[in-house]
């Protein structure tokens, strides 16, 4: 998850964003960076089911001192980045037999999981 980081100086350079006002006191964005223990314990619940909910998720979020929020979107991007690896081994086995794969072959699914594909991270 993001988080917003508070009254970054005033003199920082580069254009305002969404998440910088214009006022005296900037908001900045700031990317979770999660330690290894915690990216160990998601990668572990990750190999157990792709999709965590309810209560798990909020269990799990206490028990690495994360916010649920920033568990729901590991586990979005996580899936985005297996589905992602799969389609690349995917391709690598067809093109080693000289089967070329067809462009639009993750389409089928994409309707589907299409809550996944967001990236945004709050």
């Amino acid at each position: 998850g993001l988080e917003l980081s508070h009254c970054v100086g005033t003199n920082s350079l580069g254009p305002a964003g969404p998440w910088r006002s214009g006022g005296p006191c900037k908001m900045k964005r700031v990317r979770t960076v999660f330690k290894p223990e915690q990216l160990e314990r998601l990668e572990q619940e990750f190999l157990k089911q792709q999709y965590m909910v309810g209560t798990e998720r909020v269990d799990l979020a206490a028990t690495l001192h994360l916010t649920e929020t920033q568990v729901k979107v590991w586990f979005q991007n996580r899936r985005i980045k297996w589905r992602k690896q799969s389609m690349e081994q995917k391709a690598a086995k067809l093109s080693q037999f000289g089967v070329i794969q067809p462009a639009s072959a993750d389409s089928t699914d994409s309707k589907e999981h299409e809550e996944d594909t967001v990236d945004v991270e709050l």
